[in-house]
């Protein structure tokens, strides 16, 4: 299992352009839905998106993080074009 700051840090990885984490994007696990919850801001913008612990563990264990590099793909370019 890995932190929530461990998953962050690899979305940074992933996309070192997104800033940093606590401040411009926020990972969090909602046990109630039972995903990582991945907020990202820029200036007064906000969008969120839902990554499921499947795709995370992917990613994580260094195979796969295509899913999860598309879902900060898009998120990146909504604020974009906000």
């Amino acid at each position: 299992m890995y932190t929530k700051d461990q998953l962050c840090e690899k979305i940074r990885s992933v996309h070192p352009d997104i800033g940093v984490c606590g401040i411009d994007i926020n990972v969090e696990y909602s046990s109630k839905k039972k995903v990582w919850v991945v907020d990202l801001k820029k200036d007064n913008h906000r969008l969120k998106t839902y990554l499921e612990p499947v795709d995370a563990n992917t990613c994580m264990d260094g195979k796969q993080c295509i899913g999860l590099g598309l879902q900060i793909s898009q998120l990146k370019d909504n604020i974009k074009n906000m």
